[in-house]
């Protein structure tokens, strides 16, 4: 059984799950405020928050400075699971089709399939807690439910607001390993003459910290800016509605379809708003996946050899009953 297992896609998806709680952890009051500055959308001269600082400012106005961190311990869990499950399905599957193509690399056209076929995976099953997590940070501060609470509300459906979005947007993370993997690929490419050939156990070779943080910081804000009109829908139709129900029209309710919300942003804010946040949102997740792949790449090498230490224990096991 414990020779079934592929331990190096659990290696990838162990290290990768720690990196993201960490750094969601870190960044998360940022997270906060730029998913209420993105989820608003009102017409010019009506808008609560100006820039990213109001949503800030008024945290603390209101002393709900910890508030920021409403929906903290779902994000980390719908993070942790995303990661695992995307890294699991990306190095399984990218080392399926080195398999079976029988070359040696996996080329940028392949890689981006890969990784979309991993995205997928993760969105299916991860989107509930998205969901929730995203009605948590736009709740009223202070006024955030639990995450069963917030799952609870209305029709269990609605727990996939913005699936199709969602998946969509599968060619964020696609663009952004698929970038940082050929980027990456090339640097120890350069460093492997000098290294000494790996025997079966060895570890993977790994980035440098700095190497690893300037290529995740490099990767994501290409995949960011590309897919941004797409990440503002999400948000605005996955957000909770924080206004009194007595004086809410039709035009006040966070939309639920793409078109709804790219319709909402136009009549709105015109083009600008389809970009409304992008500094925040490129500031924000280009140093938290940079950070992700720095612990990633730093700890995979003690998580490899945890990994061995785990097999080899569950190989020994058998034998031992065997013995008794």
């Amino acid at each position: 059984m414990a020779d079934g297992l592929d331990w190096e896609s659990l290696t990838e998806a162990t290290s990768g799950a720690v990196g993201s709680l960490v750094s969601t952890t870190v960044f998360y009051p940022l997270d906060t405020c730029k998913t209420k500055y993105q989820a608003e959308v009102r017409s010019h001269g009506q808008r609560k928050y100006r820039n990213l600082s109001d949503v800030l400012w008024e945290a603390i106005s209101k002393r709900q400075f910890f508030s920021l961190y409403q929906g903290l311990g779902t994000k980390n869990l719908q993070s942790f699971i995303s990661q695992f499950v995307y890294f699991y399905s990306y190095s399984y599957l990218k080392r399926l089709y080195l398999q079976k193509s029988g070359v040696k690399s996996v080329g940028t056209k392949a890689n981006l399939v890969v990784a979309a076929a991993a995205g997928v995976c993760t969105v299916i099953v991860t989107q509930p807690l998205d969901t929730a997590s995203s009605r948590m940070q736009t709740s009223a501060f202070g006024k955030s439910k639990g995450l069963w609470e917030t799952l609870s509300e209305g029709y269990w459906s609605e727990a996939y607001d913005g699936l199709g979005i969602s998946l969509l947007l599968t060619a964020n993370p696609a663009i952004q390993y698929t970038v940082f993997d050929q980027l990456k690929h090339k640097l120890l490419r350069n460093q492997s003459s000098k290294v000494v050939p790996a025997s079966k156990e060895s570890s993977p070779a790994t980035l440098s910290a700095f190497s690893a943080f300037l290529l995740g910081a490099i990767s994501k804000s290409v995949a960011t800016v590309l897919t941004y009109p797409a990440i503002r829908c999400k948000v605005m139709i996955q957000s909770a509605n924080t206004e009194d129900k007595s004086n809410m029209d039709n035009q006040s309710k966070p939309p639920k379809t793409m078109v709804g919300a790219l319709s909402s942003i136009w009549n709105k804010e015109g083009i600008p708003g389809f970009f409304k946040g992008l500094e925040a949102q490129i500031v924000k997740t280009v140093l938290s996946s940079a950070l992700l792949l720095m612990i990633k790449e730093k700890i995979s090498k003690y998580t490899w050899i945890s990994m061995l230490a785990l097999r080899r224990f569950l190989l020994a096991s058998p034998k031992r009953i065997r013995n008794h």
